[in-house]
Protein backbone atom coordinates (compact mmCIF):
# COMPACT_ATOMS: atom_id res chain seq x y z
CA UNK A 1 0.00 0.00 0.00
CA UNK A 2 1.25 3.48 -0.75
CA UNK A 3 0.04 6.80 0.59
CA UNK A 4 0.53 10.14 -1.20
CA UNK A 5 0.51 13.30 0.88
CA UNK A 6 -0.11 16.47 -1.13
CA UNK A 7 1.71 19.51 0.30
CA UNK A 8 0.86 22.98 -1.01
CA UNK A 9 3.89 25.11 -1.81
CA UNK A 10 3.54 28.73 -3.02
CA UNK A 11 4.98 29.54 -6.42
CA UNK A 12 7.10 32.72 -6.77
CA UNK A 13 4.82 35.68 -7.51
CA UNK A 14 5.00 39.41 -8.13
CA UNK A 15 5.27 41.45 -4.96
CA UNK A 16 1.94 42.27 -3.39
CA UNK A 17 -0.07 39.63 -5.29
CA UNK A 18 -2.23 37.86 -2.69
CA UNK A 19 -3.55 35.36 -5.23
CA UNK A 20 -0.34 33.46 -5.94
CA UNK A 21 -0.47 30.38 -8.16
CA UNK A 22 -0.08 27.15 -6.20
CA UNK A 23 1.66 24.06 -7.28
CA UNK A 24 1.54 20.63 -5.68
CA UNK A 25 4.55 18.74 -4.41
CA UNK A 26 4.16 15.07 -3.63
CA UNK A 27 5.69 13.43 -0.63
CA UNK A 28 5.41 9.73 -1.31
CA UNK A 29 5.08 7.32 1.60
CA UNK A 30 5.57 3.58 1.16
CA UNK A 31 4.60 0.66 3.44
CA UNK A 32 6.59 -1.87 1.43
CA UNK A 33 8.78 -3.91 3.80
CA UNK A 34 12.36 -2.79 3.85
CA UNK A 35 11.56 0.39 1.91
CA UNK A 36 9.45 2.26 4.43
CA UNK A 37 11.32 5.54 5.08
CA UNK A 38 8.51 7.45 6.70
CA UNK A 39 5.34 5.86 8.12
CA UNK A 40 3.80 8.10 10.78
CA UNK A 41 0.58 7.45 12.55
CA UNK A 42 -2.52 9.40 11.68
CA UNK A 43 -2.05 11.97 14.50
CA UNK A 44 1.65 12.35 13.81
CA UNK A 45 0.95 12.83 10.12
CA UNK A 46 -1.48 15.64 10.86
CA UNK A 47 1.11 17.33 13.06
CA UNK A 48 3.67 17.17 10.26
CA UNK A 49 1.17 18.61 7.78
CA UNK A 50 0.39 21.51 10.14
CA UNK A 51 4.10 22.14 10.71
CA UNK A 52 4.84 22.16 6.98
CA UNK A 53 1.91 24.51 6.35
CA UNK A 54 3.19 26.94 9.01
CA UNK A 55 6.69 26.89 7.51
CA UNK A 56 5.35 27.48 3.99
CA UNK A 57 3.11 30.34 5.08
CA UNK A 58 5.90 31.97 7.09
CA UNK A 59 8.22 31.74 4.11
CA UNK A 60 5.60 33.23 1.82
CA UNK A 61 5.01 36.16 4.15
CA UNK A 62 8.76 36.79 4.42
CA UNK A 63 9.12 36.71 0.64
CA UNK A 64 6.32 39.21 0.11
CA UNK A 65 7.44 41.66 2.78
CA UNK A 66 11.22 41.36 2.69
CA UNK A 67 12.69 38.93 0.23
CA UNK A 68 11.38 40.48 -2.97
CA UNK A 69 12.68 43.96 -2.17
CA UNK A 70 16.27 42.87 -2.71
CA UNK A 71 15.48 41.46 -6.14
CA UNK A 72 13.16 44.22 -7.29
CA UNK A 73 13.88 45.34 -10.83
CA UNK A 74 15.65 48.75 -10.84
CA UNK A 75 13.48 51.44 -12.34
CA UNK A 76 10.27 49.47 -11.77
CA UNK A 77 8.43 52.69 -10.98
CA UNK A 78 7.83 55.30 -8.34
CA UNK A 79 4.81 53.74 -6.68
CA UNK A 80 6.63 50.64 -5.34
CA UNK A 81 8.12 50.89 -1.87
CA UNK A 82 8.78 53.92 0.30
CA UNK A 83 10.47 57.03 -1.10
CA UNK A 84 14.22 57.09 -0.67
CA UNK A 85 14.31 60.82 0.09
CA UNK A 86 12.69 62.26 3.22
CA UNK A 87 8.97 62.72 2.67
CA UNK A 88 8.16 66.43 2.80
CA UNK A 89 6.13 67.23 5.89
CA UNK A 90 5.14 70.71 4.72
CA UNK A 91 4.25 72.38 1.43
CA UNK A 92 7.12 73.66 -0.70
CA UNK A 93 8.72 76.64 1.03
CA UNK A 94 10.06 79.77 -0.68
CA UNK A 95 13.83 79.79 -0.65
CA UNK A 96 14.14 76.04 -0.10
CA UNK A 97 14.92 73.21 -2.48
CA UNK A 98 12.40 70.43 -3.09
CA UNK A 99 13.45 66.79 -3.29
CA UNK A 100 11.57 63.97 -4.99
CA UNK A 101 12.28 60.43 -3.84
CA UNK A 102 12.29 57.62 -6.41
CA UNK A 103 13.01 53.91 -6.09
CA UNK A 104 16.56 52.64 -5.82
CA UNK A 105 17.98 55.49 -3.72
CA UNK A 106 17.37 57.93 -6.57
CA UNK A 107 16.33 61.52 -5.94
CA UNK A 108 15.49 64.57 -8.03
CA UNK A 109 16.37 67.97 -6.59
CA UNK A 110 14.56 71.14 -7.62
CA UNK A 111 15.88 74.65 -6.95
CA UNK A 112 13.59 77.47 -5.86
CA UNK A 113 13.45 80.36 -8.35
CA UNK A 114 12.17 83.70 -7.04
CA UNK A 115 9.79 85.90 -9.04
CA UNK A 116 11.38 88.79 -10.89
CA UNK A 117 11.92 90.81 -14.05
CA UNK A 118 14.27 90.34 -16.98
CA UNK A 119 14.79 91.20 -20.62
CA UNK A 120 13.85 88.23 -22.79
CA UNK A 121 15.38 87.72 -26.22
CA UNK A 122 18.53 89.19 -27.75
CA UNK A 123 19.52 92.57 -29.14
CA UNK A 124 19.92 92.90 -32.91
CA UNK A 125 23.67 93.37 -32.40
CA UNK A 126 24.26 89.98 -30.72
CA UNK A 127 26.47 87.66 -32.81
CA UNK A 128 24.81 84.50 -34.16
CA UNK A 129 21.37 85.96 -33.40
CA UNK A 130 18.26 84.70 -35.19
CA UNK A 131 15.37 86.99 -36.04
CA UNK A 132 12.90 85.09 -33.84
CA UNK A 133 14.86 86.14 -30.73
CA UNK A 134 13.28 89.58 -31.01
CA UNK A 135 11.82 91.99 -30.50
CA UNK A 136 13.09 91.87 -26.95
CA UNK A 137 10.47 91.90 -24.19
CA UNK A 138 10.46 93.19 -20.66
CA UNK A 139 9.07 90.19 -18.81
CA UNK A 140 7.71 90.00 -15.28
CA UNK A 141 7.26 86.61 -13.65
CA UNK A 142 4.90 87.15 -10.74
CA UNK A 143 5.08 83.67 -9.22
CA UNK A 144 7.97 81.69 -7.87
CA UNK A 145 8.60 78.19 -9.17
CA UNK A 146 11.02 75.31 -8.75
CA UNK A 147 13.32 74.02 -11.49
CA UNK A 148 15.43 70.87 -11.69
CA UNK A 149 18.98 71.41 -10.51
CA UNK A 150 20.03 69.22 -13.45
CA UNK A 151 18.41 67.97 -16.64
CA UNK A 152 16.52 64.73 -16.03
CA UNK A 153 19.03 61.89 -16.17
CA UNK A 154 18.78 58.48 -17.78
CA UNK A 155 18.70 56.95 -14.30
CA UNK A 156 15.77 59.14 -13.19
CA UNK A 157 13.79 58.60 -16.38
CA UNK A 158 14.23 54.84 -16.12
CA UNK A 159 13.13 54.87 -12.46
CA UNK A 160 9.89 56.64 -13.38
CA UNK A 161 9.09 55.30 -16.85
CA UNK A 162 10.61 51.82 -16.60
CA UNK A 163 12.95 52.06 -19.59
CA UNK A 164 15.81 54.14 -20.97
CA UNK A 165 15.26 55.45 -24.52
CA UNK A 166 18.62 57.24 -24.79
CA UNK A 167 21.10 56.85 -27.63
CA UNK A 168 24.09 57.72 -25.45
CA UNK A 169 23.87 54.93 -22.90
CA UNK A 170 27.68 54.66 -22.96
CA UNK A 171 27.77 58.09 -21.30
CA UNK A 172 26.27 56.48 -18.19
CA UNK A 173 23.00 56.65 -16.33
CA UNK A 174 23.92 60.06 -14.89
CA UNK A 175 24.05 61.58 -18.37
CA UNK A 176 20.88 63.40 -19.42
CA UNK A 177 18.11 61.35 -20.93
CA UNK A 178 17.56 62.11 -24.62
CA UNK A 179 15.55 60.81 -27.55
CA UNK A 180 12.35 61.79 -25.74
CA UNK A 181 9.52 63.70 -27.38
CA UNK A 182 7.55 66.59 -25.94
CA UNK A 183 4.57 64.29 -25.34
CA UNK A 184 6.73 61.73 -23.53
CA UNK A 185 8.25 64.50 -21.42
CA UNK A 186 4.79 65.68 -20.38
CA UNK A 187 3.82 62.07 -19.59
CA UNK A 188 6.88 61.86 -17.30
CA UNK A 189 5.74 65.02 -15.49
CA UNK A 190 2.19 63.72 -15.12
CA UNK A 191 3.29 60.34 -13.80
CA UNK A 192 5.42 62.02 -11.14
CA UNK A 193 2.59 64.38 -10.21
CA UNK A 194 -0.01 61.61 -9.92
CA UNK A 195 2.29 59.44 -7.82
CA UNK A 196 3.27 62.21 -5.40
CA UNK A 197 -0.34 63.35 -5.07
CA UNK A 198 -1.39 59.77 -4.29
CA UNK A 199 1.22 59.36 -1.56
CA UNK A 200 0.72 62.84 -0.11
CA UNK A 201 4.29 63.90 -0.88
CA UNK A 202 3.08 66.73 -3.13
CA UNK A 203 0.27 69.10 -2.03
CA UNK A 204 -2.81 68.95 -4.23
CA UNK A 205 -2.32 72.51 -5.50
CA UNK A 206 1.16 71.79 -6.88
CA UNK A 207 2.19 69.87 -9.97
CA UNK A 208 5.29 68.91 -11.95
CA UNK A 209 5.50 70.15 -15.50
CA UNK A 210 7.86 71.60 -18.08
CA UNK A 211 8.97 75.22 -17.61
CA UNK A 212 7.52 77.89 -19.85
CA UNK A 213 9.96 79.42 -22.28
CA UNK A 214 10.04 82.60 -20.19
CA UNK A 215 10.70 80.66 -16.99
CA UNK A 216 13.49 78.75 -18.72
CA UNK A 217 15.29 81.85 -20.02
CA UNK A 218 14.86 83.71 -16.73
CA UNK A 219 16.40 80.76 -14.86
CA UNK A 220 19.16 80.38 -17.46
CA UNK A 221 20.22 84.03 -17.34
CA UNK A 222 20.22 84.16 -13.52
CA UNK A 223 20.58 87.94 -13.57
CA UNK A 224 23.03 88.12 -16.48
CA UNK A 225 22.45 89.95 -19.76
CA UNK A 226 25.16 88.56 -22.04
CA UNK A 227 24.84 85.87 -24.70
CA UNK A 228 26.02 82.94 -22.58
CA UNK A 229 25.22 83.74 -18.94
CA UNK A 230 28.90 83.08 -18.22
CA UNK A 231 31.98 81.55 -19.86
CA UNK A 232 30.48 78.90 -22.14
CA UNK A 233 33.41 76.46 -21.88
CA UNK A 234 33.06 76.49 -18.09
CA UNK A 235 29.31 75.90 -17.98
CA UNK A 236 28.40 73.85 -21.06
CA UNK A 237 29.14 70.75 -23.14
CA UNK A 238 28.87 71.79 -26.79
CA UNK A 239 30.45 70.90 -30.14
CA UNK A 240 33.87 72.32 -29.25
CA UNK A 241 34.37 70.20 -26.11
CA UNK A 242 31.79 67.39 -26.03
CA UNK A 243 33.59 64.76 -28.10
CA UNK A 244 30.29 64.16 -29.94
CA UNK A 245 28.49 62.73 -26.92
CA UNK A 246 26.51 63.77 -23.89
CA UNK A 247 28.17 63.90 -20.47
CA UNK A 248 27.06 63.23 -16.89
CA UNK A 249 25.11 66.18 -15.54
CA UNK A 250 26.66 68.52 -13.00
CA UNK A 251 30.22 68.18 -14.30
CA UNK A 252 30.37 71.82 -15.42
CA UNK A 253 29.92 74.94 -13.29
CA UNK A 254 26.41 76.02 -12.17
CA UNK A 255 24.89 79.44 -12.71
CA UNK A 256 23.97 81.88 -9.94
CA UNK A 257 20.76 79.99 -9.14
CA UNK A 258 22.73 76.78 -8.64
CA UNK A 259 21.41 75.23 -11.88
CA UNK A 260 23.69 72.99 -13.93
CA UNK A 261 23.76 72.33 -17.69
CA UNK A 262 21.29 75.06 -18.60
CA UNK A 263 23.31 75.43 -21.81
CA UNK A 264 24.69 72.54 -23.85
CA UNK A 265 24.55 68.78 -23.26
CA UNK A 266 20.91 68.41 -24.42
CA UNK A 267 18.23 70.75 -25.66
CA UNK A 268 15.45 71.05 -23.07
CA UNK A 269 11.75 70.96 -23.94
CA UNK A 270 9.62 73.89 -22.78
CA UNK A 271 5.88 73.96 -22.23
CA UNK A 272 5.10 76.57 -24.92
CA UNK A 273 4.11 76.30 -28.52
CA UNK A 274 6.54 78.11 -30.79
CA UNK A 275 5.51 81.61 -31.84
CA UNK A 276 6.75 85.14 -32.49
CA UNK A 277 7.52 87.44 -29.57
CA UNK A 278 5.00 90.25 -29.11
CA UNK A 279 7.60 92.67 -27.75
CA UNK A 280 6.90 95.36 -25.18
CA UNK A 281 6.07 94.66 -21.56
CA UNK A 282 4.68 91.21 -20.79
CA UNK A 283 3.55 89.49 -17.59
CA UNK A 284 3.86 85.71 -17.17
CA UNK A 285 3.95 84.87 -20.91
CA UNK A 286 3.01 81.34 -21.94
CA UNK A 287 3.34 81.56 -25.73
CA UNK A 288 0.63 80.93 -28.34
CA UNK A 289 -2.50 78.98 -27.48
CA UNK A 290 -1.69 76.37 -30.14
CA UNK A 291 0.61 75.62 -33.03
CA UNK A 292 2.47 72.93 -34.95
CA UNK A 293 5.75 73.08 -33.02
CA UNK A 294 6.98 73.12 -29.43
CA UNK A 295 9.94 75.09 -28.13
CA UNK A 296 13.18 73.63 -26.82
CA UNK A 297 16.07 75.64 -25.44
CA UNK A 298 19.71 75.58 -24.43
CA UNK A 299 21.68 73.99 -27.25
CA UNK A 300 23.31 70.59 -27.07
CA UNK A 301 26.48 68.54 -27.35
CA UNK A 302 26.41 68.75 -31.16
CA UNK A 303 25.73 72.47 -31.63
CA UNK A 304 28.21 75.32 -31.94
CA UNK A 305 28.53 78.11 -29.40
CA UNK A 306 26.20 80.41 -31.33
CA UNK A 307 23.31 77.99 -30.83
CA UNK A 308 24.01 77.59 -27.11
CA UNK A 309 23.20 81.19 -26.19
CA UNK A 310 20.66 82.05 -23.51
CA UNK A 311 18.32 83.61 -26.10
CA UNK A 312 18.67 80.91 -28.78
CA UNK A 313 15.40 79.21 -29.69
CA UNK A 314 14.66 75.96 -31.48
CA UNK A 315 11.40 74.23 -32.29
CA UNK A 316 10.03 70.92 -33.47
CA UNK A 317 6.67 69.14 -33.68
CA UNK A 318 7.78 66.92 -30.81
CA UNK A 319 9.77 64.18 -32.48
CA UNK A 320 12.15 61.95 -30.53
CA UNK A 321 15.62 63.30 -31.26
CA UNK A 322 18.99 62.26 -29.85
CA UNK A 323 19.56 65.91 -28.96
CA UNK A 324 16.50 66.59 -26.83
CA UNK A 325 15.94 66.08 -23.11
CA UNK A 326 14.05 67.91 -20.41
CA UNK A 327 14.30 69.68 -17.08
CA UNK A 328 11.51 69.29 -14.54
CA UNK A 329 9.63 72.27 -13.12
CA UNK A 330 7.23 72.46 -10.19
CA UNK A 331 4.56 75.15 -9.94
CA UNK A 332 1.61 76.04 -7.74
CA UNK A 333 -1.74 75.82 -9.53
CA UNK A 334 -4.61 78.24 -8.89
Amino acid sequence: MSVELQVLRPHKMPRGNSRSPLRLASLRLSSKPGRRRFAPGRLEMRMWVVLLWVVVMAGGIWWVTKGNSAGQRPGAGIASGPPTAPVPTAPPQAGQEWSIGLVGNITMDLVWIAPGNFTMGSPASEPSRYADEGPQMQVTLTNDFWLGKYPVTQRQWQAVMGKNPSNFTAAGLDAPVETVSWEESMAFCKKLTDADHATGRLPANYRYTLPTEAQWEYACRAGTTGPYAGNLADIAWYSANSGKTTHPVGTKQPNAWGLYDMLGNVWQWCLDWYGAYPGGVVKDPTGPASGPDHIFRGGSWSFAAGDCRAASRNFDPGFRLGLNGLRLAMIATP
